[in-house]
């Protein structure tokens, strides 16, 4: 079924012409965008438009086997109805054997400068959660603070708006959606969480899967452009999460979420540099962790400061760029009643290494990351990764 799936997908994309060429990393943060930005911007000849991105990533942690693998490989489609209405959605093929439709929503303009939208949709917090195509971020894997603490890839079903206050520089977005799932029943009567201490929200992401709602939940970002090179972003999150019907009724089913973002992205010359911390608030976990057996923390808290420099001529189409990035991310900053904080959930990576953009759309990476946690004598593995990624 999933040969067949990519066989039509496959054929749609020969027949379709993605129109413009893609340039592998925007340098000024003001003028990026992600590939749903650039389907619903572009100027188009034909209804229909394509695009994709993918990953062969390689980690070799000390003293293990190295694992590869085609971590993901992502076609979107964009179909033009009229000038004011358009459909973008984004289907993903992770680790050869998975399939997930990671967005699909329809897009209208209300007006120059403002949208609706309504479908399965990116949740914007933080940076690489919205802009997660290989060529637009340094290091073979994705930051942990998005994996972990945002947690990227989220998305979820739910309507808003979206647009741009041009003459005080400032971009919004403002969505109601459904919330993470957060229990249900366990085949014995009992409550299943869905939420741990070890990776906090990540494992109650619903991404459209049958997706249980009774307590929609508020999801907002503000960026200001108004210097030249910088952007800045706040994002906010705010909500409870979803019990299934069999349980939601019962104390501890679910938890309150209040999740606060500042990320920053800055471009001059041959130098740049981004960064975000994340901070949740979680309410009600002691309840939460007596009902399911889980150690859920009562906040999560990550950031990272990120610095690159281009060591070719900025004349060149091609970039060589050296990076250092630096990040903690602890999904036990804080815990609630007589649950204990691991100190192995608080953990910190440096990733230095180099992004080889060989041609507009195309990057080779390879990086070293130190990890470590605070948990006293114990040893995680740092590792090497290498990587290619494509964006057209």
């Amino acid at each position: 079924m999933k040969l067949r799936i990519f066989t039509v997908l496959v054929l749609l994309s020969a027949f379709a012409k993605a129109q413009t060429k893609q340039d592998s990393i925007t340098f000024d943060p003001q003028k990026q965008l992600n590939t749903a930005q650039k389907l619903i911007a572009g100027n188009y000849a034909n209804a229909v438009t394509v695009s994709a991105y993918g990953e062969l990533t390689y980690n070799q942690p000390e003293g293990d086997n190295g694992e590869l693998d085609v971590q993901r490989l992502v076609l979107l489609f964009g179909y033009k109805f009229n000038d004011k209405t358009q459909f973008i959605t984004e289907i993903e093929f992770e680790h050869v054997n998975e399939v997930f439709v990671e967005q699909a929503f329809v897009n209208y303009n209300v007006g120059s400068n403002i949208s609706i939208r309504g479908g399965l949709m990116l949740v914007p917090m933080g940076i690489v959660n919205e802009y997660h195509e290989p060529t637009t971020f340094n290091g073979t894997e994705r930051p942990a603070v998005d994996n972990v603490i945002v947690p990227t890839t989220w998305r979820e079903i739910g309507i808003g708006v979206t647009g741009r206050l041009n003459e005080y520089s400032i971009g919004y977005q403002a969505y109601i959606f459904n919330g993470f799932r957060s229990s249900g029943l366990d085949g014995e009567g009992g409550v299943n969480g869905l939420l741990r201490g070890s990776n906090g929200l990540r494992g109650g992401r619903q991404r459209g899967i049958r997706s249980t709602v009774d307590s929609p939940t508020f999801s907002t970002k503000w960026e200001y452009y108004g210097i030249p090179g910088l952007r800045l972003g706040l994002a906010g999150y705010f909500g409870r999460t979803q019990a299934d019907d069999d349980v939601e009724e019962l104390e501890g089913s679910d938890i309150g979420i209040a999740m606060g973002g500042l990320d920053f992205r800055y471009a001059y010359q041959r130098f740049t540099a981004r960064g975000q911390f994340i901070y949740s608030s979680l309410s009600d976990t002691d309840e939460y962790n007596i009902a399911t057996g889980r150690d859920l923390g009562s906040a999560l808290q990550g950031w990272y400061l990120e610095a690159g420099y281009n060591l070719l001529p900025q004349t060149k189409e091609q970039r060589l760029i050296a990076f250092t990035r630096y990040e903690n991310y602890d999904t036990h900053a804080s815990t609630e009643g007589t649950l204990e904080r691991n100190d192995a959930y608080n953990r910190t990576d440096i990733t230095a290494g180099l992004s080889y953009h060989i041609a507009p759309g195309v990057v080779v990476k390879g990086d070293y990351q130190f990890r470590d946690n605070k948990l006293s004598g114990d040893n995680v593995a740092d590792r090497l990764n290498f990587g290619i990624g494509v964006w057209f």
